[in-house]
């Protein structure tokens, strides 16, 4: 009788055959061939290749703007050279320094108002709870939504939707934890920090390019 396995050389190649499949094989095959990925539901076991984001809002464009605001950010040292820091001469040139400068230090103005953001957010453990309340209520809402259409009062729940869900339910919690004091307090920091900045700091070009702007035409 003969016998269908193979002996020798024919078995070594075989095996290297078998070993080459096994590691070249795909993981979405092995994924929906049985095991462990093979039973968990289809929304799951997807988790790693996508974000739990509505339409619109992804990783891919909150990185796109962040690349695109620090390659336009102007030099620190430059910004908080005091030198180059003095009292205008009178109203006239204190608005034009701010709105130029705005212009200007764009980028780095909006680097400040996110550290006063995160910095506030750190120094207050309640907030830092109050976020997670919320962003835990956003992610199990879209999950429920991505299994089927969540509708509340007799309408659907869409993206936008979605974030006014959550912020109804995490309410009581910032409520708690005083966020509306916080937002005052981040304002405020930053009216005072930025607005300061741009009204003393000299344009970029130094006097010449300040009282050419302040020709009368």
């Amino acid at each position: 009788m003969k016998s269908d396995v193979p002996k020798g050389e024919n078995c070594l190649v075989d095996m290297d055959s078998k070993a080459g499949d096994l590691f070249s094989a795909e993981p979405a095959n092995a994924a929906g061939s049985g095991g462990v990925m093979g039973n968990l539901p289809p929304w799951l076991s997807a988790l790693p290749h996508r974000l739990w984001l509505p339409k619109g809002l992804s990783a891919s464009v909150a990185k796109e703007w962040f690349d695109r605001r620090r390659a336009s950010i102007r030099p620190w040292a430059g910004f908080v050279d005091h030198r180059k820091f003095t009292k205008p001469r009178n109203f006239g040139e204190l608005c034009q320094r701010v709105v130029r400068n705005f212009d200007t230090y764009n980028s780095n103005y909006t680097f400040i108002f996110l550290g006063l953001i995160l910095y506030c957010i750190i120094s207050s453990p309640m907030l830092l709870i109050a976020l997670a309340v919320f962003v835990g209520a956003f992610y199990i809402i879209h999950l429920k939504s991505l299994e089927s259409k969540l509708v509340v009062f007799g309408k659907e729940v869409t993206g936008p939707h979605q974030l006014g869900l959550a912020g109804a339910v995490s309410f009581p919690v910032f409520w708690l934890a005083g966020a509306g004091a916080a937002v005052f307090w981040v304002l405020g920091a930053t009216m005072f920090v930025i607005g300061s900045h741009a009204a003393f700091r000299e344009l970029e070009g130094g006097s010449e390019m300040e009282e050419l702007f302040m020709e009368p035409v």
